[in-house]
């Protein structure tokens, strides 16, 4: 009887067809990939399911079935099924995005041993064999002497490239292509040799080489992370004995964890009350049931600490850490080894919650505050909810950790809609440290950014022997840079925002486009040469702290243009856990989950940064920031004590810092944004819509008002039928990136439904789709 298929195409066109399954192919299962014609092209699909007979139509044989069990169970394939829905996109594109590139590539090779056939054989000699040979072929398959191995021109091109020095480069001035190369690396991180050439052009390959040999870079299939977990920062050991906070969450949590039932909730744990024992021992519980866990942290450095935790309490386990610093090739063979079904503790990143996981019995989420689980490029989505999806379906636990919750999950759990478990004291008996406020209004000297209280708190500390952590939350030399002769401000051409000037790059850098130009350079507008930086970044507050403090004072620091190469990050962090510096300065990746038993003294810069952004969510940004890294400080049996500068110390937002009192901090914002209509009391989404600023030759063009009146017309329209409200579209606070204008609409309603349905009849209005460009975020969490 003849057997008719469902494919899912994860490339272009995305669609899902119908093809037939030849009699002498063994049995198809749903989620194994096949390999099928698509008009002239061999394609890679994936099954999803048999199809009736449809009579009076023609269909093309499945030419090879490529995996012998399938790789995606049924409730990954509804993941895909529920984002597509989610996202208003084909099925297929979701799955693209999914798939390791490997896996969905038709350029593969079949390596086969004896005589008969050819060692090597590609995909379409395949497709054009008779029925005989194929059924040949199939019996090799079937015994194993017959293997799929991707192209070795397609792994050569994913060999990774690793920058290895940070700038000042010895490289020469008018080295154009090596200098390109090299701020590529350093702007991107590291990728591939097939990368490289998309974007640098397929020249690259001398400057590659020339680089190689001077050890400014090195290619090769050494991973990051696999090579950087024994020195990474690992959480804090728990004590002997679990303290009585600890003992009752496992209790609650356990409980949860041995039901059949889904199961999420918010475990709030001030910091260094002991979340990471908690985590680990639920794993150890789950892992004995036979059944699979997922921790997920927000950044690849925590993920690589909880990963040697996890390595050292579970030897001999099946472990597996998975983030985007990895390359493709492991990334794929991590894929594999998950799908096999085995039960695997998995450590990693967001992207991990897509790795084919059958079944896991746990999902964590640490930090689950951390705007990181937000994905908005490509694929955007919300790590927490696919967590609860995910676990949902797998009738799972999952567990939502923070010291500072977001307000939305503290709702729901105030609400009863998850069960809240608190733990409010730290491991050990440690206090909280004690949190001051330091005037620096009037301060305008930005060689000397800290207040002599401030000062005075860091010599005393270092002289004490004890080790300090310095919070500046804007990396660079300084963010603006000012031409004395034309007194205008260096702003990017394509995004009109200022160059922020990075001292050891001898670069203006554009933090949005990533556009630089080297410096010492003439003024763009009156050519003028004479500069003047203004502001001060963490590059410029360490030469401001190596001047205050008392010679030999070790300072280190961490910011994303010191850790461009992920080693090097975990590089300082071990270091400074050695107290081989005694200064830690940085952003605000200092503030999440490291532990520094002689950290004493933290101190925040400029604390109202980002305080007043236009965002409904700065207050909680700003409280959830100041209160991760004063959790850096007394850790230990040391008392901690954290200085915050302020231009504004009545603001009243001060007193919930102060306090280090959540829940007061939680009831004043729930209660603003009751007032205002913002989540959680309605669902939110922001349309962003953006036109081209310039023609093609460069020229500037006008902005058009009668086209943003119509669109404002057209979008009132589509609300006022969806029962949902609009607003805009208005510029943008980042009015113009990447050469293009930019505008938002703010959407407001009871149901997501309802605002996919505005998007879709709004999106269906566009004049212009090729320059007019429109995307939905929905729950976004950057307003600008």
């Amino acid at each position: 009887m003849r057997q008719y298929w469902r494919i899912l195409l994860p490339t272009p066109p995305y669609s899902e067809l119908t093809y037939e399954l030849p009699e002498w192919f063994p049995a198809l299962q749903p989620g194994c990939r096949v390999l099928v014609s698509v008009r002239r092209s061999l394609r890679v699909g994936v099954a999803v399911g048999k199809e009736e007979e449809q009579p009076g139509f023609t269909t093309k044989p499945i030419l090879w079935v490529l995996d012998k069990a399938p790789i995606l169970d049924a409730p990954y394939l509804e993941l895909v099924r529920e984002l597509a829905c989610r996202q208003m996109s084909d099925a297929g594109a979701i799955l693209h995005q999914l798939l390791p590139a490997g896996l969905r590539s038709s350029d593969f090779v079949f390596a086969i041993d004896g005589a008969e056939f050819p060692s090597r054989l590609r995909p379409q000699a395949v497709a054009r064999m008779t029925d005989s040979e194929v059924r040949r072929l199939l019996a090799l398959w079937e015994n194993g002497s017959m293997r799929l191995h991707l192209n070795p021109a397609r792994e050569a091109e994913e060999t990774v490239v690793r920058l290895m020095a940070d700038p000042p480069w010895p490289v020469r001035p008018n080295a154009v292509q090596q200098l390109a190369l090299l701020e590529y690396l350093l702007e991107n991180g590291q990728t591939t040799r097939q990368r490289l050439n998309k974007e640098l052009g397929s020249k690259v390959g001398p400057a590659l080489r020339r680089l190689t040999t001077l050890g400014l870079v090195c290619t090769g299939r050494q991973e990051v992370g696999d090579d950087l977990v024994d020195q990474a920062c690992v959480p804090a050991a728990d004590a002997p004995v679990n303290s009585p906070e600890q003992n009752q969450a496992l209790e609650r949590l356990s409980k949860a964890l041995r039901s059949d039932c889904a199961e999420t909730a918010l475990l709030h744990g001030v910091t260094g009350s002991g979340k990471t024992h908690v985590y680990l021992s639920l794993a150890e519980q789950c892992l004995a049931s036979g059944r699979s866990v997922l921790l997920l942290a927000p950044e690849v450095a925590l993920a690589c600490g909880l990963f040697r935790a996890v390595q050292q309490r579970f030897p001999g386990k099946r472990c597996l850490l998975y983030h985007g610093y990895q390359s493709p090739g492991s990334r794929r063979d991590a894929f594999l080894s998950v799908a096999s079904g085995e039960p695997t503790l998995v450590v990693g990143t967001r992207s991990a919650l897509f790795l084919p996981i059958r079944e896991p019995g746990l999902i964590v989420v640490d930090e689950e505050h951390d705007e990181s689980f937000k994905q908005e490029e490509r694929l955007a989505y919300q790590a927490k909810e696919i967590a609860w999806f995910r676990a949902k379906q797998a009738h799972g636990l999952l567990v939502l950790g923070s010291a500072t919750p977001d307000v939305k999950s503290y709702y729901a759990a105030s609400q009863g809609h998850l069960p809240l478990i608190p733990m409010t004291h730290r491991v050990g008996g440690g206090t909280p440290p004690d949190i001051r406020l330091v005037s620096i209004a009037g301060m305008k000297n930005a060689d000397n950014p800290l207040a002599p209280e401030t000062v005075e708190a860091l010599r005393e500390t270092v002289s004490n022997g004890g080790q300090a952590i310095v919070m500046l939350n804007r990396r660079g030399y300084a963010p603006l840079m000012y031409c004395l002769d034309c007194e205008e401000v260096i702003r990017c051409p394509h995004c009109q925002v200022a160059m922020t000037f990075h001292k050891s790059r001898e670069r203006l850098v554009c933090h949005y486009c990533g556009t630089a130009y080297p410096y010492p350079m003439l003024c763009m507008k009156c050519g003028g040469g004479k500069f003047l930086p203004m502001g001060e970044g963490t590059e410029r507050l360490e030469e401001s702290l190596a001047k205050a403090l008392p010679e030999g004072v070790g300072i280190l620091r961490m910011d994303r243009d010191t850790t461009r190469r992920q080693e090097r990050m975990e590089e300082i962090l071990s270091a400074f856990s050695r107290e081989e510096a005694q200064v830690l300065v940085g952003t605000q990746m200092l503030s999440k989950g490291h532990h520094f038993p002689n950290v004493t003294l933290v101190v925040v810069v400029d604390g109202d940064l980002g305080l007043n952004l236009p965002d409904y969510r700065s207050a909680e940004r700003t409280y959830q920031l100041l209160l991760q890294v004063a959790g850096r400080a007394g850790r230990s049996t040391l008392p901690g004590r954290v200085l915050v500068q302020t231009r504004n110390p009545g603001h009243p937002f001060w007193q919930h810092v102060l306090g280090a009192d959540y829940s007061t901090f939680y009831q004043r914002e729930i209660e603003q944004r009751e007032r205002f209509s913002y989540p959680p009391f309605v669902r939110l989404g922001l349309i962003r819509m953006s036109i081209p600023a310039c023609d093609a030759e460069g020229e500037e063009l006008p902005e058009d008002p009668k086209l943003l009146m119509k669109a404002g017309d057209a979008l009132q329209g589509a609300a006022r039928r969806c029962g949902v409200k609009a607003l805009g579209p208005a510029p943008a606070p980042l009015a113009m990136l990447r050469g293009r204008r930019r505008y938002n609409c703010l959407l407001k309603a009871g149901q997501w439904p309802d605002i996919r349905s505005v998007f879709a009849a709004f999106s269906s209005w566009n004049p212009d789709p090729a320059n007019i460009r429109m995307r939905l975020d929905l729950d976004p969490v950057n307003m600008l």
